[in-house]
Formats: structure tokens, C-alpha cells, sequence
């Protein structure tokens, strides 16, 4: 049964690189791309990520439905910023060539085009490296990285425990939603979008309160534990940083100083090819 957004033990350097060295580059790597708003540096990164992408061996039926859930937010965020914002990138370039006026104020610009263009690059940089981490970071090694950096290891467990619940979820959910389906209720695409999703729902509010039951159990088991009496605690999955860790930590460091440095170059953080043409 196949899972989405679930870890998966593989023989590659990034499943061996520690959880500590893929939190550090994970957070960079957002960073960066969050500040940025040079198309130089974008598409490089963007590069860049679907290559690390790759070399992680993450199968699409792992991040197909999630990333098809995120393209369509970004389509409608890409949508909602011309609808609210239909000048936003020549305010931003200084200049307005207009390609077409559809009415009133809302008039198609290169420059509008261009602002909204990077923002789905920016978009598109950071997906791959959240389904790089999530799928190569075994929960316990995340909890231990997340305690290393100075975050309590209370939190560390409890976003551990989410992400090892998140396969059972998906499990209960395909469970019922066939038992559903044998009983003559349509779910797949052929079904009206309206009643797909009352179907869905149907089968979701049940699921949230099994997993309420559920963390209701394990917080009750870890409490009987003694589980947080101490300020600190030891891990069993945390591993040490070994030479490949070191090595990508400073290219991840120098890379992320150089590209915010090409990016605040000339004092602005856009990168601006219309002043140049002109």
C-alpha cells in the first residue's frame, strides 16, 4: 500500500547524512529562497533542488498527491496576488510594458508576469527540499536533530510522533475509503466534485478523532513512563557528523552567503532586467 510524505529507509548519502546536518540545510535552503527574490539565484537553487531531488531516489507515489494539493494553492495564490496586486510588479521595476488591458485596472505587464513568475520559482526551490527531508529523515533521528539545535525534546517527540502517525492515517484512510467504495459509494474522479468531497468528509472527521484517541493513549502510556521529569535526555537514533555531514554543512553555509550576496548586490533583493534593457 502505497504512503505519501512517509520515510523510507534507502541506501543513498542523503538517508546516511545525519538529521542535524538535513535540518541545518533544510532551514537554509528556505531561507535563502524566502529572501530572495533574484531569478539568477532562484533558478539556480531550483536546480539544484530538483538534483538533490533526484539523488534522494524519492518515488513520485511518495509526493504525487501532495504536490499535486501544492500546485494547485499555488495557482490560486498566484491568482488571488494579480486579482489584488494587478500593478505589484511594476511598482516594483519602475517601469509597465503592457502586453494586454482586460478592464479596469487589471492590465497584463512583463513585469507582472516576471514578479509573479519568481514567486513560483521561489515556491517550486523549497517543495523538493521538504519532501527530500521528510522522506529521508527517519521521526526519532528528526527528534534527536531538532533537540540538538536547542529546541526541547518534548516538541521534538511530539512532531516525531505526527510524522510517524502520518503513514497510519493514510492506511485508516485508504482502509474505509475502499470499504466505502465496495459498498456502492462512488469516490473516484468519476463522482461530482461536490459529492467527492462530502464523501471525503465523511471519512476525515472519523479519522480525526481515531488519531485523538490515539495520542490520548501514547501521551498516557509516556506520562506513566515518567516521560519529561528530566530537563535532558539521552537518543538512541541520533547519529554523530561524520566528514560528508561537515562538508555539506559548509557548502550549504558558503552557498547560502554567496546567494544572498548576489541578491543584495545593488541594494535591492529583485533582481530588475528591464532597467538593464532599456
Amino acid at each position: 500500500m502505497s504512503r505519501v510524505l512517509s520515510y523510507e529507509e534507502k541506501d543513498t548519502w542523503i538517508h546516511r547524512l545525519s538529521g542535524v546536518t538535513k535540518l541545518v540545510f533544510f532551514l537554509l535552503w528556505s531561507f535563502t529562497s524566502m529572501l530572495s527574490y533574484d531569478t539568477r539565484v532562484l533558478l539556480v537553487m531550483l536546480v539544484c533542488s530538483l538534483i538533490i531531488f533526484a539523488v534522494s531516489k524519492t518515488e513520485w507515489r511518495q509526493v504525487g498527491t501532495v504536490f499535486k494539493f501544492i500546485m494547485l494553492f499555488l495557482s490560486i495564490n498566484l491568482l488571488a496576488i494579480f486579482l489584488f496586486s494587478p500593478n505589484q510588479g511594476t511598482k516594483i521595476y519602475g517601469t509597465q510594458t503592457v502586453l494586454a488591458h482586460i478592464a479596469g485596472p487589471y492590465v497584463v505587464t512583463k513585469e507582472q508576469l516576471f514578479y509573479e513568475f519568481n514567486v513560483m520559482i521561489k515556491y517550486l526551490t523549497v517543495i523538493p527540499a521538504v519532501f527530500m527531508f521528510i522522506v529521508t529523515t527517519n521521526p526519532s533521528e528528526f527528534a534527536a536533530s531538532l533537540n540538538k539545535v536547542g529546541i526541547s525534546y518534548n516538541i521534538g517527540y511530539a512532531v516525531a510522533l505526527a510524522l510517524r502517525y502520518i503513514p497510519d492515517v493514510q492506511d485508516d484512510y485508504k482502509k474505509i475509503k475502499n470499504a466505502q467504495e465496495a459498498r456502492g459509494i462512488e469516490m473516484s474522479s468519476k463522482a461530482a466534485l461536490m459529492d467527492r468531497i462530502k464523501s471525503m468528509a465523511a471519512i476525515i472527521f472519523p479519522l480525526i478523532f481515531t488519531s485523538m484517541d490515539r495520542i490520548d493513549t501514547v501521551s498516557n502510556a509516556m506520562e506513566l513512563r515518567g516521560f519529561g521529569k528530566h530537563r535532558k535526555r539521552t537518543w538512541y537514533s541520533a547519529k554523530k557528523l561524520e566528514k560528508n555531514d561537515y562538508l555539506v554543512l559548509i557548502v550549504t553555509i558558503l552557498f547560502a552567503a554567496v546567494a544572498l550576496m548576489i541578491t543584495f548586490w545593488d541594494g535591492s533583493r529583485f533582481y530588475n532586467p528591464f532597467i538593464i534593457n532599456r
